[in-house]
């Protein structure tokens, strides 16, 4: 083992390269990039989703520190420390079916919190399903708030809408990188540059040249909508469906705090499709939570 995700694991708060939690013949260690396709396998068999393109881009940078837990050589869990500046991101706890209730949860869990605290995190996010909870709790997380996911469907032929509202622009990373990045610490309360520079979109200009908004795509198809006022989210918003065929589904998040965010949606025809739980453990959270409209998804914020 000798990429560069094990040099990471290395000489972060002297580590070793293959640290490993032995739980009943399981092996926790860090995933490697040659280990993503079998990885993202066994989530998708475990009826998970797919979690290839995800996986992919975390084994490959250089603040999310991606880990799995072997069995007989057979890839039976999975884990993602993000680091984003004091928070950290604990993100896809999977456990294999046969074996969840056992533990395992609990020990890749707590593998991925001391990577996060052993990088300087003092606040740790999560988003967990229900079956989770309970393990969270136990290790000391308690429930923020409620995240709720929306889906809309496309208005248009599925290509470039052609008149653009003149307000939003294409996102240039070295003139709006400075911007996006304060804006986006002001909403989410985490330091999430290295997610963003790695991003394609748009941006909400204002009369004064200012950002006011965003919706960023990542590398893996996440799309993070972080607007100063509502009126930018929902152009921004119509503008992605507008673009959009209508076999197509736009996904739109908010939390319990934007209340009138989630009416306006609703009115504007989205469905809401699923609810969970955002958890935290340590400091207090520093957010703006009713300028957050998506995320590039529940492992990464």
């Amino acid at each position: 083992m000798s990429s560069g995700l094990l040099e990471r694991w290395t000489c972060h708060h002297q580590r070793v390269s293959e640290r490993e939690v032995r739980l009943s013949g399981t092996t926790v260690r860090p995933m490697l990039r040659d280990d993503v396709v079998a990885a993202a396998d066994a989530v998708r068999r475990g009826d998970w989703g797919d979690r290839e393109a995800f996986f992919r881009f975390a084994a490959a940078h250089s603040n999310c520190r991606p880990i799995l837990a072997e069995r007989d050589g057979e890839i039976v869990g999975t884990g993602v420390a993000t680091v984003s500046g004091r928070v950290g991101w604990v993100g896809t706890i999977w456990v294999a079916p046969a074996l969840r209730g056992r533990g395992l949860g609990r020990a890749i869990t707590e593998a991925v919190i001391d990577e996060l605290e052993g990088s300087g995190c003092r606040t740790l996010v999560l988003v967990a399903t229900d079956a989770g909870r309970r393990v969270y709790e136990r290790l000391g997380f308690e429930i923020l708030t409620h995240d709720h996911a929306l889906v809309a469907p496309g208005l248009g032929a599925g290509r470039p809408f052609s008149a653009p509202d003149p307000a939003i622009r294409a996102f240039a990373r070295i003139q709006h990188l400075d911007a996006v990045a304060a804006l986006d610490a002001w909403a989410t309360g985490e330091d999430r540059r290295h997610i963003l520079a790695t991003c394609d979109g748009r941006v909400v200009v204002g009369a004064a040249g200012e950002v006011t908004a965003f919706a960023l795509t990542s590398a893996f198809g996440g799309v993070a909508t972080v607007a100063r006022d509502v009126s930018d989210a929902l152009r921004l918003f119509d503008l992605r469906r507008r673009e959009a065929g209508p076999e197509d589904r736009i996904r739109a998040g908010a939390f319990d705090e934007n209340v009138s965010g989630l009416e306006r949606l609703v009115a504007d025809g989205w469905t809401e499709v699923w609810s969970g739980s955002r958890m935290i453990r340590g400091q207090p959270l520093d957010w703006t939570p009713t300028a957050i409209w998506s995320q590039f998804n529940h492992a990464i914020g």
